[in-house]
């Protein structure tokens, strides 16, 4: 079966779904349980979707991406969540250090090369993380805009053959907030300060309520994705 075919296959099952019925269809019931992992940036809004996997099964692999420039606040924010869902098996994944002795010996590259930046630290390591898994989970919303305007909750990597499942693709920013508060769930540390999307801190900003969510990030630049997503643009 081709990743066409199985895509196919799981949006004639579960493509109505989102939220936590698509998670209880592709983590318990299809042909992807045991197979699938979600990647957590445990950022602004992650809270929400690791309740609902943990919810479902709190034994999930969860990838964390530790570029090496993130918050301090993540950091914390990130063992907090993991204790209290009691989140079973979460990878800390590092970019390789050889790599960033090649590409990267000063910890400036973001300045003059965000997207390679990027790239050693946030694209090969999930590439790695992911060997071995069908499919992975992932926080995108169509409300961020950019290119997730048109996402689908269920899409291929055409040249890999995984597939990614979008459970919050159709939620707006209100239904994200109604189910964090619903459970009580506890916000990022820098939520509050005008933080609404949260990566490394050399390339986040706080941004106005009047502004789009993830104008923070690589603010001035022609760049709204760190390159995880767009590892097969064939998509």
């Amino acid at each position: 079966m081709n990743a066409l075919q199985r895509v196919e296959r799981l949006r004639q099952a579960y493509g109505g779904l989102d939220g936590v019925a698509l998670l209880h269809g592709v983590l318990e019931d299809g042909p992807l349980a045991g197979r699938i992992a979600l990647l957590s940036s445990f950022g602004a809004e992650s809270v929400v979707l690791l309740h609902m996997v943990a919810s479902v099964d709190a034994a999930t692999p969860v990838i964390f991406l530790d570029t090496g420039k993130l918050f301090a606040e993540t950091q914390t924010h990130r063992e907090a969540v993991v204790e209290l869902l009691q989140l079973r098996d979460v990878r800390v994944i590092r970019p390789e250090q050889a790599a960033l002795a090649r590409r990267d010996p000063h910890g400036d590259l973001w300045q003059h090369d965000p997207d390679a930046c990027c790239q050693v630290r946030k694209t090969a390591a999930l590439e790695v993380a992911l060997a071995g898994f069908d499919a992975w989970i992932t926080g995108r919303k169509r409300f961020q805009g950019g290119v997730r305007r048109q996402l689908p909750t269920i899409e291929p990597e055409w040249s890999r053959g995984r597939i990614k499942i979008n459970p919050l693709a159709p939620w707006s920013a209100a239904d994200v907030e109604r189910y964090r508060a619903q459970y009580d769930l506890p916000k990022h540390p820098l939520a509050n300060r005008g933080y609404r999307s949260i990566g490394c801190v050399p390339c986040t900003r706080p941004v106005s309520a009047h502004e789009p969510q993830r104008a923070g990030r690589w603010w001035g630049l022609d760049k709204s994705e760190c390159g995880i997503h767009l590892m097969d643009k064939a998509c």
